[in-house]
C-alpha cells in the first residue's frame, strides 16, 4: 500500500519552522538546516538548564564571601558558624541579604560571632 506524506511532511515542517524563527539566514527557512539548528539548540537548552543552577549558587556564594569579609572573615568559616548556630538559610537569601539589606546582614553575622 502506497502512503503520500502531503500533510504529515507539512505540519512536520512547520513544527520545525516554527522554532526556528529569529535564527540567521536559512537556518530559518531551509528545513534541513532549521533541523539541525533546532536539534543543536535544544541540546544547549538542556545543558543550559542545568548550568543556569551552577552559576547562580556560585554567584550567591560571591556575594557572600564579600559581605563577609567586610566583617574579616571568609566565607567558610562564616557558613560553617551558621551550622553551628543552627540557623537555616539558604545561599539565595544570605546573597540578597548581603547586597539588599547590609543591617540584616550585620545582625545575623553578630548572632553567629560567639560560633566563629
Amino acid at each position: 500500500m502506497r502512503v503520500k506524506t502531503g500533510v504529515v511532511r507539512r505540519r512536520r515542517h512547520k513544527k520545525i519552522l516554527k522554532l526556528a524563527r529569529g535564527f540567521y539566514s536559512g537556518r530559518r527557512k531551509h528545513f534541513r538546516k532549521a533541523k539541525e539548528q533546532i536539534e543543536r539548540s535544544l541540546c544547549y537548552a538542556f545543558r543550559d538548564r542545568k548550568q543556569k543552577k551552577r552559576e547562580f549558587r556560585s554567584l550567591w556564594i560571591v556575594r557572600i564571601n564579600a559581605a563577609c569579609r567586610m566583617h574579616n572573615t571568609s566565607y567558610s568559616r562564616f557558613m560553617h558558624a551558621l551550622k553551628s548556630a543552627g540557623i537555616e538559610l539558604d545561599r539565595k537569601i544570605l546573597a540578597d541579604m548581603a547586597m539588599n539589606d547590609a543591617p540584616a546582614f550585620s545582625a545575623l553575622f553578630g548572632q553567629v560571632k560567639a560560633h566563629l
